[in-house]
Order: structure tokens, then C-alpha cells, then sequence
């Protein structure tokens, strides 16, 4: 008799909730230990105004940059004790960088973690950036309360059963690119020498 192939939905199948529906930690006791590393990002935008201060250093609550990177370090490192069914693990590595975007209207938040463990490091990542953006709202919400924290997403992963993983370029980034490549003014072909003007001005020979 021929195996019978699991369904769609068992190959998919959230492994935070067990086939109950209930939630559950998941066991890694026979994983062994290796070495895994994930990036985050977020953005944080403002008006022209406001980044002017946060780059000036004049904010009213002093270096936002400074905090929100302090800030980035220490959420990432209290991961298990905010997201309820993450494991807690050593973390070897985590740098969170804060850095002003003019370009794109804001302040954009990079966090890398590094672990050896038997359990990924994606959310470590995930919540340094998170902590971070919320602490740069915080910095600046006294001069204009409109701030958003957008694009708080995974960049890559490396290690772990599943392997490494890196989030495709963005089409509407590629998109201006093309827009410009289109937009070049295209050389016309250089056109043969018109016989007939050429031959408009000069003498007619004589012959003698």
C-alpha cells in the first residue's frame, strides 16, 4: 500500500497551535545547537521639520538616535518575556543602527541578531527594531504627534532547518530605475550629407 501524502493543511500547519487549536511552545530539545543570524528593519517618518531636530540634536528629550539604539538593544535582549511562546535564548550578537532618511522622510531602524542556538533569531530582530522605532516616537511626539512606524519587516536569515532566507527587491524600488532608464533621450542616427545642398554653393566648372 502507498503512503498516504499529507494533506495541504498538515504540511501548513501553524506550529504554534497544536491540532487542538490550543498554543503551545515548540519542542526543540532534539535540534541541535547552530549558529543563526537575522536582520530587521523598520521606518519611522516625519515631517522635513522634525528630522532637522532629530539630526541637529535638538529634540526636547535629547540624542534620539543614541536611545532608540539603546532602546533596540535592550527590547531585543527582553524578546521572551514580550512575545509569550518565543524561546529564551543567548544572544552572541545585537546591533541596532538608527539612521536618518532623508529620501524617505524619516529615520530607518537596521537591527542584527546572532545566536547559537537550536531555535531561530528572527523575532530578537523583529522586537530591537519595533523597541526602537516606538522609542524614536516617543523622542519626537511632543513636536508633532503624526509620526508613523511603517515597514517593520524581516530582511534575511541565515542557519536553521529551513536554511537562509532573504526578502526579495521591492518592485516599486526597481520601478523608478526603469522609469529612468525609459526616460533617456534615445541618439537619432546621423543623416547622410543631402548631395544636392552640398553641391548649392559651388562654382560650376568650366572648360576651357
Amino acid at each position: 500500500m502507498e503512503p498516504t501524502q499529507p494533506t495541504r493543511t498538515e504540511r501548513r500547519r501553524l506550529t504554534h497551535v497544536d491540532r487542538g487549536g490550543r498554543p503551545r511552545m515548540v519542542d526543540v530539545s532534539d535540534k541541535p545547537p547552530t549558529a543563526r543570524r537575522a536582520v530587521a528593519e523598520a521606518l519611522v517618518t516625519m515631517t522635513p521639520e522634525t528630522l532637522r531636530l532629530v539630526i541637529d540634536g535638538e529634540a526636547a528629550k535629547g540624542d534620539v538616535l543614541t536611545v532608540a539604539e539603546l532602546a533596540g538593544v535592550m527590547g531585543g535582549k527582553r524578546t521572551a518575556d514580550l512575545v509569550p511562546l518565543c524561546h529564551p535564548i543567548p544572544l552572541t550578537d545585537l546591533l541596532v543602527t538608527a539612521t536618518p532618511d532623508r529620501g524617505a522622510g524619516g529615520v530607518r531602524i537596521r537591527a542584527e541578531a546572532a545566536t547559537t542556538a537550536q531555535t531561530g533569531v528572527e523575532m530578537e530582530a523583529l522586537t530591537a527594531a519595533m523597541v526602537a522605532a516606538l522609542t524614536v516616537y516617543d523622542m519626537v511626539k511632543g513636536v508633532e504627534r503624526g509620526v508613523e512606524i511603517r515597514s517593520v519587516r524581516l530582511l534575511s536569515k541565515i542557519g536553521g532547518k529551513s536554511g537562509d532566507w532573504h526578502r526579495p527587491a521591492d518592485a516599486e524600488e526597481a520601478a523608478p530605475r526603469q522609469r529612468a532608464v525609459r526616460a533617456r533621450p534615445i541618439a537619432e542616427p546621423r543623416r547622410a550629407p543631402d548631395a544636392k545642398r552640398q553641391g548649392a554653393g559651388a562654382r560650376p566648372r568650366t572648360r576651357g
